[in-house]
């Protein structure tokens, strides 16, 4: 009887150790059973601001003299913006940046025999941001224009931005998510399967590049500020789990 009660319990035993290890396996391969896929969400935009700047310097042998030439430059740098309708809200000078000159003289090896102060150079820079784009782009081409008064502006190329770019991050990875979503659920279905509840989704890189610009996406993120006209892409990479 004893012995016929411990076969009983190690027949038990058994069963339930191989049901502990049934739900194991299908546990493991269930969990195993996922479609990884990556979304991807694109969006043309325009630029809704404006940053253009440049510099200009005078020499003299003197700091004051040097300095009260700068001043009057920046006075009328300042009148000709405002002349373009520039606002002084949208104008701002730099501190003042200051170099002394020396004029080396060589001996016939080359060698620096002497260097005699030649002056200072003061360089001021002056910077627009401006929400009205189309007139500060005019602006830098007929900033030129100040040469007949005998100002050296050195005109910097514009550089375009967007206020927006949080709003349009979230859009993209709305848009990203949906993509994904629909790339898997299409595998799911040609393979027989129904597509589950998501495991885990990794945000790609958040590109900005110019429109019709032919840029090489950077792994980092790429971030143009040369185009008015833009593209921003996202990609998001998600597991799904399969049933």
């Amino acid at each position: 009887m004893k012995s016929h009660l411990n076969t009983i319990i190690v027949a038990v035993a058994i069963i339930i150790a191989i049901s502990i290890l049934g739900n194991a396996y299908k546990y493991k391969f269930t969990s195993a059973e996922t479609i990884s896929v990556t979304g991807l969400s694109e969006k043309d935009f325009t630029s809704d601001l404006i940053v253009w700047g440049g510099s200009f310097s005078r020499n003299a042998m003197e700091l004051k003299q040097a300095y009260a030439a700068l001043k009057e430059d920046e006075t009328a740098i300042k009148a000709y913006l405002n002349s373009k309708g520039i606002a002084d809200s949208c104008i701002v000078f730099s501190s003042v940046s200051m170099m002394k000159n020396f004029q080396q003289q060589y001996d016939e090896r080359g060698n620096v025999t002497r260097s005699d102060f030649s002056g200072y150079t003061l360089t001021g820079n002056v910077r627009v941001e401006s929400h009205e784009i189309e007139k500060v782009e005019k602006l830098s081409r007929e900033i030129t224009e100040l040469l007949e008064n005998g100002i050296e502006l050195n005109s910097n190329t514009p550089e375009y931005y967007y206020t927006k770019l949080n709003e349009l991050k979230i859009d993209l990875l709305a848009k990203a998510s949906e993509d994904a979503k629909t790339r898997a659920e299409t595998i799911a279905k040609n393979s027989g399967a129904s597509l589950g509840t998501i495991k885990k989704a990794n945000m790609g890189v958040f590109q900005i590049t110019g429109k019709n610009v032919n840029e090489i996406y950077s792994y980092g993120g790429s971030f143009n500020t040369s185009s008015k006209l833009k593209t921003a892409s996202i990609t998001l990479k998600v597991d799904y789990q399969v049933k």
